[in-house]
């Protein structure tokens, strides 16, 4: 029997798969192993813990917070900030996880009021929080992002960051500036590491992170496009015996680059296990989920040769299985999840628009979302849970005749905003609706059975192609209109959701008793 731990691991979502092949051979786990949507992921240890955190650009809370014992066993435990800070309006991206004089710290990338990408801090007494913006600390005309931290030979810290010049067709650059003494302010000058100047680059060098190992610094980062079905994505590495430089590029780069499995991994951080050996935390997209799925969270192990430059899997790309770091016992994939609603808060890893916090609670193990505003785009409350496969099923149980006149419940997959398309509750009816580019407009209506508890279902293959239904038991289910492409649903960045809403009249609310989503 599966031990209650593992059981939550798995409605999680994030539980990698295990195997022993036999009784001698070595634990191994297969990529991913944090699924779904996890971009730019950061790690650190504390002790025998593992932490790490993601970009969670639109949605929120901001920046999910994931804890393992293993690095290959993964749970969300909460989130570094509840709330959108005042002078920020989005891009959350690349956060990056440190531990500095027995304090924890979070630098990430925010957009400014004024539109400015900047980078700013959080910090905490412990890895899992609670965390207190500080604000930005730096942000360039061009945009600064991509944070980490790197500490010099004399114990100075530094911030590392990339000025975003190729947003604007510019060089874009990796700097480093020394940090005040609490670790909220830059002081100094700056210092320019790097610059993109290889084919391989592109426009782009980002997603910094240094590694100092015996007298060698090492700086890996990630070049050409990042994101969307046209990514090109690498990852490579630089090594001074300075951190300041002069920093020598690796003639072998990209040290990590895509094959027929994973596609434009890069962008993350390396941890050093008890054991001594390094192990890289980083994002691919699935080569069949791909932009759908999104970016996943991925491990391999780091080695060094006799000339001092670092390996990621003999050069082979991400790999689809390895050794595990520690030992484990066999384990089932864990890519499905369930929610009853029983619990006083909503669990870990539920998501909303970051610029539309919906009003929600908990009673009775019953979900009360409600809308904001009013509308007839279906939208106007929504909450929403991460595609963890490309083909996958995702159900609901809405209450009927709890609704309001004019107040819709329902299902959907989720893009943003702008792009989405689903199955809602109305007036006794089924409305199968599709919104594009901001313009809501209906595919097809039914009349609902007539229950007081209804249910809805989305089924999802290739991460695109989308059929709903609707069900009186949750057993015998009635297409509602045909199955549909949306390949243009996911923004360059994102992924697809599966989400629930609520829409219409002016405080609408609508009640759940239920959410599931589970692989075909």
């Amino acid at each position: 029997m599966c031990s209650k731990l593992f059981f939550q691991l798995a409605c999680f979502g994030l539980v990698a798969i295990v195997a022993v092949s036999t009784a001698s051979a070595q634990p191994s786990y297969k990529n991913p192993v944090i699924a779904g949507d996890h971009p730019d992921p950061s790690i650190i240890r504390t002790g025998k813990d593992y932490w790490a955190t993601c970009t969670s650009s639109a949605w929120g809370p901001l920046f999910p917070l994931l804890h393992s014992t293993d690095l290959v066993n993964w749970e969300q435990t909460g989130s570094v900030l509840s709330h959108r800070p005042d002078w920020a309006t989005g891009d959350f991206w690349a956060p990056e996880i440190s531990e500095f004089n027995g304090k924890f710290f979070v630098y990430f990338t925010a957009r400014q009021q004024n539109g400015r990408l900047s980078v700013a801090v959080a910090t905490a007494d412990k890895p899992g929080g609670p965390y207190t913006d500080h604000g930005p600390l730096v942000a360039q005309e061009d945009g600064s992002i991509d944070p980490s931290t790197a500490t010099d030979t004399n114990g100075v810290r530094y911030l590392i960051w990339k000025e975003d010049g190729n947003s604007r067709n510019q060089p874009s650059i990796i700097w480093a500036q020394k940090l005040n003494d609490d670790g909220t302010k830059l002081v100094g000058e700056l210092h320019e590491l790097i610059r993109n100047d290889i084919g391989w680059e592109g426009g782009v060098v980002e997603g910094p992170f240094i590694l100092r190992r015996g007298d060698w610094f090492y700086l890996f980062y990630s070049g050409n496009g990042c994101c969307g079905n046209g990514c090109t994505y690498a990852l490579g590495v630089a090594r001074s015996r300075s951190l300041l430089g002069p920093w020598e590029k690796n003639p072998a780069n990209p040290i990590l680059a895509g094959n027929e499995t994973w596609s434009c991994p890069g962008h993350g951080s390396i941890v050093q296990e008890e054991a001594g050996k390094y192990f890289l935390l980083y994002h691919a997209y699935s080569t069949k989920g791909t932009v759908f799925t999104g970016r996943e969270g991925m491990l391999d192990e780091v080695k060094f040769g006799a000339n001092d430059w670092p390996t990621i899997n003999n050069g082979n790309g991400a790999s689809v299985k390895a050794i595990s770091p520690f030992s484990a016992t066999q384990r089932v994939s864990g890519a499905s999840y369930t929610d009853d609603f029983s619990g006083k808060n909503l669990e870990s890893g539920w998501q909303w628009p970051q610029h539309r916090e919906p009003q929600h609670r908990l009673e009775k193990g019953k979900l009360l979302l409600a809308a904001n505003g009013h509308g007839t785009n279906f939208l106007s409350a929504v909450l929403a849970r991460s595609t963890l496969s490309a083909d996958y099923v995702a159900t609901t149980t809405i209450e009927t005749k709890s609704l309001k006149p004019g107040a819709a419940a329902g299902l959907c997959a989720f893009g943003d905003s702008d792009n989405a398309m689903g199955a809602a509750f109305l007036g006794g009816k089924i409305f199968i609706w599709r919104r594009d580019k901001g313009v809501t407009r209906q595919l097809a209506q039914q009349p609902a059975p007539d229950a007081p508890k209804i249910f809805l279902q989305l089924t999802g293959r290739n991460g695109y192609r989308f059929q709903l239904a609707v069900s009186a038991d949750g057993k015998t289910w009635t297409p509602c209109g045909d199955a549909a492409d949306a390949k243009d649903l996911p923004p360059w960045d994102r992924s697809v959701r599966a989400a629930l809403t609520v829409g219409g009249a002016e405080g609408a609310e609508g009640i759940f008793d239920s959410f599931a989503i589970k692989p075909l």
